[in-house]
């Protein structure tokens, strides 16, 4: 009876395949018991994308038995189809390059010919797109722009460096070990050449300096005497002329980007508990949970979790912890957990885990970091390891994977996480079980 009732619903399936590109899609359409039916090509536009979704409801008038596999579970076409109420299957693009044959021949068609049968396949398990909030996909989107902005403040700090060094020596002396403090790129941007700099009078330095709000603008001004003062080697002409421009450049775009993560911080800090902080102590005076994302207190009950870090965890994760059915999803998600291979009688090899999401994998490794000053139980845990002859990123690895697994715990139990708690059922857990 059971059997029957299966292969009665499974005709009712629809599998749709799409090789997704930036100006078009190839679309294969299948049944149950007759492979691909339809192939077609749409462009990517509102109405090609409205041709696919009248084409499969008028194929399956229900949604929930539109089966789409595609290579990506990000984008514009994946939001639209999930608003549709498509069942959307995103699987990793080697499933696919797997199944192209001995020749390993690359077609757009062919590939979306694979997806449809990948999606007509009732025995392989493949995870259900669950589609993120508003808020966390707005959490999300924030985190990663503020970490490829850090990347980006980073590198143009460093290539600040390398132009004064060429270019500009006395500006390193100047600015000592804080070539990023925003007196300095104000300096920069304005006179961004030794010359332009010796030629302005002090009392104007210590004017500009008064008007940065820097402490000492008397000492500023010494300062920047003592290190136009010193003896260097002399620097070509043609080169001061050639990075005079990208020196004032940079030095005007590093304080943009800090003020735009500022902007942005303030942001992450609303999503994650629902309302603007306040005073030194940071804290929201009305919280809102209808406004935060789902456990987002929780994160931040984590020691060493600010609300950067905390917001990149968060919206990688997302809002619905049960997409993971088991801690270690969650793990192989962030990449985190091991992966053992054995083969004959080789011993046990440990690789690390190649297809994962990166974002959160080095959100979480950081977080394993920050945590070693922090977490007591964390840093016996990173010590026990490099004794075992482990490196540095393999113990943090590994400590990241153990703080996977609490995070998955603490959302679904939805309870705050407790030091004091954790270390108890820790010691509890490695004490030998006693004899009978």
């Amino acid at each position: 009876m059971f059997r029957c009732r299966a292969r009665r619903e499974s005709t009712h399936l629809l599998g749709v395949g799409i090789d997704w590109a930036e100006s078009f899609h190839d679309v294969a359409l299948g049944r149950p018991g007759e492979g691909v039916i339809e192939q077609f090509r749409i462009d990517h536009t509102a109405a090609g994308v409205g041709r696919l979704v009248a084409r499969c409801l008028e194929l399956e008038p229900d949604p929930a038995d539109v089966r789409i596999v595609l290579e990506t579970r990000h984008g514009l076409l994946v939001e639209t189809l999930a608003d549709a109420g498509f069942t959307i299957l995103p699987v990793n693009p080697d499933l696919v390059a797997r199944r192209r044959g001995p020749a390993k021949k690359k077609d757009d068609a062919d590939d979306a010919r694979i997806c449809c049968l990948l999606a007509l396949d009732q025995f392989l398990e493949l995870r259900k797109l669950i589609p993120h909030g508003e808020l966390a996909g707005e959490l999300r989107t924030i985190a990663r722009d503020d970490e490829r902005a850090a990347r980006d403040e980073r590198r143009l700090l460093n290539r600040l460096r390398a132009d004064l060094l060429a270019t500009f020596p006395a500006a390193l002396g100047i600015a000592g070990d804080d070539l990023g403090s925003p007196v300095v790129l104000r300096l920069l941007t304005r006179w961004p050449a030794h010359d332009q700099l010796a030629a302005v009078d002090p009392a104007d330095l210590v004017a500009f300096a008064r008007a940065g709000k820097h402490g000492w603008p008397d000492r500023f001004a010494a300062r920047v005497a003592d290190a136009l003062a010193t003896d260097r080697l002399p620097v070509k002409d043609y080169l001061v002329r050639a990075k005079t421009g990208t020196i004032s450049l940079t030095a005007t775009q590093l304080p943009a980007i800090r003020d735009q993560r500022r902007t942005w911080e303030r942001r992450m800090a609303e999503l994650l508990l629902g309302s603007p902080r306040y005073g030194r102590a940071k804290q929201p005076k009305e919280p809102d949970p209808g406004k935060a994302i789902p456990g987002g207190d929780i994160y931040l009950s984590f020691p060493g979790l600010g609300d950067r870090l905390a917001a990149r965890i968060a919206g990688e994760i997302e809002d619905d912890i049960t997409q993971f059915d088991t801690p270690n999803g969650l793990q192989c998600y962030g990449g985190t957990a091991p992966v053992t291979r054995r083969s004959g009688r080789s011993e046990f090899i440990v690789a690390r885990r190649l297809a994962h999401n990166h974002y959160l994998g080095t959100a979480v490794h950081q977080r394993a970091f920050c945590s070693l000053s922090r977490s007591v139980w964390a840093r016996e845990f990173y010590d026990g390891k490099i004794a075992a002859g482990k490196s540095h990123h393999s113990a943090l690895r590994a400590l990241a994977n153990r703080w996977l697994e609490i995070f998955w715990h603490c959302l679904v139990k939805d309870i705050r996480y407790d030091e004091t708690v954790h270390v108890r059922n820790r010691q509890r857990a490695l004490q030998p079980p006693s004899a009978a």
